[in-house]
Formats: structure tokens, C-alpha cells, sequence
């Protein structure tokens, strides 16, 4: 229950809505030219999780081989640090009141997926310590 209510705080205040639609948008734009479709994948993935992040997380897909890799550093140069910088500048600036420190914390959590989206997958935490123990 207290994800849920998070969930919708965080969609409403937090600017869930505001990044899940930006994400979504930079996804349509990757759709448009075939070459940056893999791109566009990962806007999507980045717009489900900021849309709904608490109670998931994100972790890293066994099966993402050398091109992911490759495509994340393409990723990381043109668009990937500017989208972890900003959600650790709303991160930080969230964190300076008590009732903002739960977005700050889902701010922070988002870092790791804009920096480097390709290769990685979104799973509820109780499938995590499955996935991570497997």
C-alpha cells in the first residue's frame, strides 16, 4: 500500500507524468529512423520506470552482449550524462525537505538507467533476488 500511495504522489508531485512523456517523446523521435530503434527501446523502459518506480528496480541482463555495450557509450556521449545529471540535480534538490527525500531517492534510482539504459531490464524487487541469485 505504501508503494502504491508513493507511486502516485511521485507520478502527480514528483514529476513521474513529466518524465514518462519526455521519455516517450524522445522514444517516437528513435522510431522514426531504424538506426536508432534499440534507442527507442530504452526511452520506453525509461518511461515505464519513471512513470511507476517504487517497488522496482533495475538490473542487468544477462544475456546483453558487446553490442549493447557499445550502443550504451553512443548513448552515454550524446544523451545519457545529460539525463543523469538532471536527475541528480532534481534528486539533490528534493532531498532538501523530509517530505521530498522518497523522490530524491527515485531521482537517484533512475541514474544508473539514463546513463546507461541498453542491456538492462526492469523487475519487481521481490523477482530481483531471484534474478540476481539465478
Amino acid at each position: 500500500m505504501v508503494r502504491f500511495l508513493l507511486n502516485v504522489l511521485w507520478f502527480i508531485f514528483g514529476s513521474g507524468f513529466v518524465l514518462a512523456l519526455g521519455y516517450g517523446l524522445a522514444a517516437l523521435l528513435c522510431f522514426v529512423f531504424v538506426v536508432t530503434i534499440p534507442f527507442g527501446v530504452a526511452s520506453l523502459r525509461l518511461a515505464s520506470y519513471s512513470l511507476w518506480p517504487f517497488g522496482r528496480t533495475l538490473v542487468t541482463r544477462p544475456t546483453a552482449g558487446v553490442a549493447s555495450g557499445l550502443a550504451n557509450v553512443l548513448w552515454v556521449v550524446i544523451a545519457g550524462w545529460w539525463l543523469a545529471l538532471g536527475h541528480i540535480v532534481a534528486g539533490v534538490a528534493q532531498c532538501v525537505t523530509i517530505i521530498g527525500i522518497p523522490f530524491g531517492i527515485a531521482n537517484f534510482k533512475l541514474v544508473p538507467a539514463a546513463f546507461w539504459p541498453l542491456g538492462r531490464e526492469i523487475v519487481d524487487l521481490g523477482e530481483a533476488h531471484v534474478t540476481a541469485a539465478a
